[in-house]
């Protein structure tokens, strides 16, 4: 069987199982819809979440960006970010909400800053948030069905896009949790296989973690090679690279930390478990679920970079002939994820950190992991899984975002603000109706993804730690803190870190004017815009006491709310 005819077999299959699981578990309720009946059991619960948190990103870039984007050491803001802000969710954020208990973010910042206007502010801080992150998820999405399922990108999309429909539209959170149970289970196999087949290929050691300081089959150790190969070829060491200065890989590690403790799709799924205690056991699985992709990716990132190096120089200071080039090779360069220009006429691949000498002139982050079974010659089955793997990473993700937007709009705007005399019925069915919109609106911005579109993942963190956890954390922890204060802390936190990315990201609000005027690269001590996040945050927590200290305290019920909510005891 060919891999297109058995890409489309095992990604057929995974398709059926989503949308046979959403059928089964349709909601027919608002509370099954927003939070799954909250009768989700703690383990289950924290498989979807790692799913709901894996999203194209963390299976198909992120080793991609340790491997070649940071070089390796740089990389590991991520791991750190990532999953360390898995410890300030489950300790500062998730049982305190679970012991609030009602069913959105904004429900309960509205509710604790006492105010309609805090709640509408949150439901645009978590618009921005999410509709930033699910456009990396819907480009995911298009890429991997157009290289696996030879179908255009508009083609791939649109697949996905039905495929979402279905899941999370008729079964709301019920659906989503479920599927992403199954979505976990694929994607984590997915990812685990082919690193497993790669490590004993390159150093005997079954386990890539452990592959990863391995001996190769010269003897020498797998790094010290890595690190050696590329400093002939003009790059800097592998282990000890570092992207940018301290303080950027700092505050870059800061802001994924902060953000994953504020992203709303997110902090939801701790509100389908039953207790307090189930939310922070919920948390606890989903850590460990979360660990067994994140240590395995430091591992495929190395060793992919070291395979593909590998071909290019099949002999040493070799390179590899233009027409001797793989399958694999010639399959890539047709998405436009890879190219080569030869540059001095000589029919080789030259292959060198100097942009003058270097002829491979594309290599893109997402090739690493999309790639790495074809660059080791994996049966067609591991091709194809590591495809399903792909899509289920960025459907699950794109089915939580998409929810998250929903709710926001159908629970927080109509039914607690503009229409509160609608009943459970009519919210259902504007629920559905705000998820169908919110599909729709995905799938356009996959299909036009704006200007700025580079790096969504890492700015949507970014955007959520400058908006939304200083006012969660402020309002579990503290009972002072009033309505003024947080709205202004909230607008503040998420206008400057945008100001700043547009900025950097060339954005022109009027033709031939820059919104800011000409300033150099770096203008904030070397912080880069992804990492502008905790500058944002900075910026709210200091607007948000600043105001607090001149404005009247909030009423005795909510501080009441507050004592309540700080005693997470059911």
């Amino acid at each position: 069987m060919s891999l297109t005819e058995t890409t489309y077999w095992v990604v057929g299959a995974s398709f059926a199982l989503y949308i046979v699981i959403a059928i089964r578990s349709r909601a027919s309720t608002t509370q099954e819809f927003y939070v799954a009946g909250k009768g989700i059991h703690p383990i289950a619960n924290g498989m979807a979440t790692a799913a709901d948190w894996m999203s194209a990103a963390s299976f198909i870039s992120m080793a991609g960006l340790i491997g070649l984007s940071y070089n390796g050491y740089g990389g590991s803001v991520f791991l750190m970010g990532w999953t360390g802000g898995y410890v300030l969710l489950a300790m500062l954020i998730a049982p305190y909400l679970r012991k609030y208990g009602k069913f959105t973010v904004p429900e309960f910042i509205g509710d604790r800053y006492y105010s309609n206007t805090a709640r509408i502010v949150a439901v645009l801080c978590l618009i921005i948030c999410s509709v930033t992150y699910v456009i990396g998820q819907m480009k995911g999405i298009g890429v991997a069905f157009s290289r696996f399922l030879e179908t255009d990108y508009e083609t791939g999309l649109l697949s996905g896009m039905v495929i979402v429909f279905f899941y999370a539209v008729l079964g709301g959170m019920k659906g989503i949790t479920y599927t992403q149970i199954a979505q976990f289970c694929v994607l984590i196999f997915a990812y685990t296989v082919p690193a497993i087949f790669i490590s004993l290929q390159l150093t005997g050691q079954p386990i890539p973690q452990l592959g990863l300081g391995g001996t190769l089959a010269d003897g020498s150790y797998l790094l010290h090679k890595l690190d050696h190969i590329l400093l002939d070829l003009g790059f800097e060491e592998y282990t000890t690279a570092l992207r940018g200065s301290t303080l950027n890989m700092a505050a870059f590690t800061a802001s994924l930390m902060i953000g994953t403790a504020g992203l709303p799709h997110v902090i939801i799924r701790f509100f389908t478990v039953p207790t307090v205690r189930a939310a922070r056991t919920s948390a606890g699985w989903a850590l460990v679920f979360i660990a067994i992709l994140y240590t395995t990716a430091p591992a495929v990132a190395a060793m992919a970079r070291l395979n593909i190096i590998q071909i290019l120089e099949p002999e040493a200071g070799q390179a590899l002939l233009i027409e001797e080039r793989p399958t694999w090779f010639k399959n890539w360069e047709r998405t436009g994820l890879l190219e080569i220009d030869d540059k001095n006429g000589d029919g080789r691949i030259q292959y060198h950190a100097d942009p003058e000498r270097n002829e491979l002139v594309k290599l893109d982050n997402d090739i690493l992991v999309l790639a790495n079974p074809e660059i080791a010659n994996l049966p067609n089955w591991v091709i194809a899984l590591v495809a399903a793997g792909g899509l289920a990473a960025a459907l699950s993700t794109a089915a939580g975002l998409l929810l998250a937007i929903s709710s926001a709009i159908s629970h927080d705007l109509l039914k607690r603000t503009l229409m509160p005399q609608i009943t459970e019925r009519q919210e259902l069915m504007a629920s559905r109706i705000a998820m169908s919109l919110a599909v729709l609106g995905a799938g356009y911005l996959g299909l036009n993804p704006p200007g700025f579109a580079a790096g969504t993942v890492a700015l949507a963190f970014g955007l959520a730690a400058a908006s939304l956890f200083p006012a969660l954390f402020l309002g579990i922890f503290s009972q002072r803190v009033t309505r003024e204060g947080a709205i202004l802390g909230m607008l503040s936190g998420i206008s400057v870190t945008l100001i700043y990315v547009f900025q950097h990201k060339g954005i022109m609000f009027i033709p031939g004017t820059s919104f800011l005027g000409n300033l150099s690269p770096n203008w904030c001590f070397g912080i880069e815009p992804n990492a502008f996040g905790v500058v944002g945050a900075m910026v709210n927590f200091t607007v948000t006491l600043i105001v607090t200290r001149f404005t009247p305290a909030p009423p005795e019920e909510v501080r009441l709310l507050v004592e309540s909510v700080r005693v997470p005891r059911s």
